[in-house]
C-alpha cells in the first residue's frame, strides 16, 4: 500500500490551498494506487435512462414481490429480515486512514465501515463514511474550519500527514457531524425503524437479539427500495404512489445550492459545515444542472485526480458523469431532480435507481398534474457539455486537471432541469409512510433546522450568504 496523499505544506488555517500546495499533492504517491489501477476499473454503471423509465412503467401494482412478504403487515416485519451480516465490514480503531478509505470505497454499499476497539469485538463503537473521509481530505489540504479550541488538533493531524504519519481513525472521529448510533436488535418491528428514518436518522445498526454482535445494517435507501419492490403487498404505502408531491405536500422549500463556476472545494466545505450528504450545483439562473455528493470525494483519492481541487463544480460535475460512463452514451442526463406534479411513483423510482438519498424539486416549465414529467422528456447533460474537451477524452482530461470552458452562465439549464425550489428526501418519504401507517415520527424539519444552527458558526464567511429566499445560493 503506498502513503496517503499529503502536501508537503499544509496551511491549517487558511481557506484556500496554495497552488504550491496542490502541485506537491499531485506528484505524491497515490492514496489508493492499489485500488484504482485505473479511473474506470471500478465503475458501477450508471442507472440508464430506460431503466428509470422501467421502474415508472412497472409500479408495485404490477409486481409480485418477495412472497414470503405477501399478505403481512410489513410494520410487523422483523428488521433482521431485510439485512444480511455480509454487508458489515469492519474496521479497528487504530486502522490508519487510508486503510479505511481503500475498504471503504472497495466495499460500497451501505458505504460505511463500523468501527471497534479490537479485532474480536462484535460491537460497534463508531463508524467511517465518506462524510468522514470528506472531512479529513479537508483538514489535510488546509481547507477544513476548525474552532479556536480544535486548531491545535487540527494542526497536528495535517502536519503528521505531511509528515506522511499514518493517520488513526480515532484520531479523526470528531471531524465530521455525526448522528448518533442507533440500534435496534433483529426482532425489533420495521415499524420501530420507520419511525427513526422519518424523524431524519439515515442508518441503524441491527442487532443479534442478546445484543451481542452486530448482523446488519439497516439504511433509508434499503427501506425505501424493500417497501417499493413489495409495494403490492403494503396496500397502506401502494395508494400514495400514484399521488403528485404537490398534493401530498412533503419535502422542504428550503434547500443549499452552490453556483457551478464555484471552486469545487466550496462544495466540499459546505457539505461537511452543514452537515449534508449532497447538494446541487445550479447556474446562474438558479437551474439544477449536477449534484456533487459525499461519496464523490472517492473521485479525489488519487494523487493524480487532487488538481481537480482547483477545478469548479461543474467541471467535477462533468468527471463524475464520465466517471457513472455517461460519455459513452449508456446514461447521457442527470436524473436527480423532480417536479412538484412528478409522481411520488416517480420519485422514489429514481431514488431507487440511482441510490439517492434526495431529489431536488425544480419549477416545471408546463405542469401537467395527469402527465408529470419522466426521464424521457429531460434533454442530454451530456449534450450540454460538449464544447467540454473532457467528453472528447473522458479520462485522461479528467483526472489531471483539463477544465472545460463551459462556465455556469453558459449552461442551458433551464433545458436541461428547471428552477431550484426544494428537495425531497428518503426522510420526507419515509416520514410521509410512517404517518399514513399510524405511526409517530418526529418532525424531520426539527433535526434539519437544528443541523443548520449547530454548524452555522463554522461556515466559511466567503461562501456564507443570507438566505433571503427558499434556495440558499453559494455563488460567486
Amino acid at each position: 500500500m503506498t502513503d496517503p496523499v499529503t502536501p508537503a505544506e499544509v496551511p491549517a488555517r487558511n481557506n484556500t490551498a496554495s497552488p504550491k500546495t496542490l502541485q506537491t499533492i499531485s506528484h505524491r504517491s497515490s492514496f489508493a494506487d492499489n485500488l484504482r489501477h485505473s479511473p474506470r476499473s471500478q465503475r458501477h454503471p450508471s442507472f440508464t435512462q430506460a431503466g428509470v423509465q422501467e421502474l415508472i412503467n412497472h409500479p408495485p401494482a404490477t409486481r409480485t414481490g418477495d412472497p414470503k412478504f405477501a399478505g403481512r403487515d410489513w410494520r410487523n416485519i422483523r428488521v433482521g429480515e431485510l439485512v444480511v451480516k455480509e454487508e458489515v465490514r469492519w474496521a479497528e480503531l487504530d486502522t490508519d486512514v487510508q486503510t479505511a478509505t481503500t475498504l471503504l470505497i472497495k466495499s460500497g454499499p451501505p458505504n460505511v465501515i463500523l468501527l471497534r476497539e479490537k479485532p474480536t469485538d462484535t460491537v460497534a463503537c463508531g463508524t467511517f463514511d465518506y462524510s468522514d473521509l470528506n472531512a479529513y481530505l479537508l483538514v489535510v489540504v488546509g481547507l477544513a474550519n476548525p474552532d479556536q479550541s480544535q486548531l491545535a488538533d487540527f494542526d497536528s493531524i495535517a502536519k503528521r500527514a505531511q509528515e506522511g504519519t499514518p493517520i488513526p481513525l480515532k484520531d479523526t472521529e470528531h471531524l465530521a457531524k455525526k448522528e448518533p448510533l442507533v440500534k435496534l436488535l433483529e426482532t425489533d418491528n420495521l415499524s420501530k425503524a420507520i419511525e427513526h428514518f422519518g424523524s431524519g436518522v439515515h442508518r441503524i445498526l441491527i442487532y443479534k437479539e442478546d445484543g451481542s454482535e452486530v448482523v446488519g445494517i439497516l439504511s433509508q435507501l434499503k427501506v425505501v427500495k424493500f417497501l417499493w419492490d413489495n409495494g403490492s403487498s403494503f396496500a397502506t404505502i401502494d395508494e400514495l404512489y400514484p399521488s403528485i408531491l404537490k398534493d401530498l405536500g412533503i419535502g422542504t422549500p428550503s434547500t443549499i445550492a452552490i453556483n457551478g463556476d464555484k471552486p469545487l472545494t466550496d462544495a466540499l466545505q459546505l457539505m461537511s459545515n452543514e452537515g449534508l450528504t449532497s447538494v446541487p450545483v445550479v447556474d446562474n439562473a438558479s437551474n439544477v444542472v449536477g449534484n456533487i455528493s459525499t461519496a464523490d470525494v472517492k473521485l479525489l483519492t488519487s494523487s493524480a485526480s487532487l488538481p481537480l481541487l482547483k477545478s469548479t463544480c461543474i467541471h467535477f460535475v462533468s468527471v463524475i458523469l464520465s466517471e457513472r460512463g455517461i460519455g459513452d452514451g449508456k446514461d447521457s442526463f442527470p436524473v436527480f431532480h423532480v417536479s412538484p406534479y412528478s409522481t411520488l411513483a416517480h420519485t422514489v423510482a429514481k431514488l431507487v435507481a440511482t441510490r439517492s438519498h434526495r431529489m431536488w424539486v425544480v419549477e416545471s416549465s408546463s405542469p401537467s398534474p395527469s402527465k408529470p414529467a419522466t426521464p424521457l422528456s429531460t434533454p442530454s447533460m451530456g449534450h450540454a457539455m460538449l464544447a467540454s474537451p473532457l467528453h472528447s477524452n473522458p479520462a485522461s482530461p479528467a483526472l489531471h486537471g483539463s477544465f472545460p470552458a463551459v462556465s455556469a452562465a453558459a449552461l442551458p439549464g433551464a433545458r436541461i432541469s428547471g428552477r431550484l425550489t426544494g428537495v425531497i428526501s428518503l426522510t420526507d418519504i419515509l416520514n410521509l409512510f410512517a404517518r399514513q401507517s399510524g405511526l409517530h415520527p418526529s418532525n424531520p424539519n426539527d433535526q434539519r433546522e437544528h443541523r443548520r444552527r449547530s454548524s452555522s458558526s463554522s461556515v466559511r464567511p466567503s461562501i456564507d450568504s443570507p438566505r433571503t429566499s427558499s434556495v440558499d445560493l453559494r455563488r460567486p
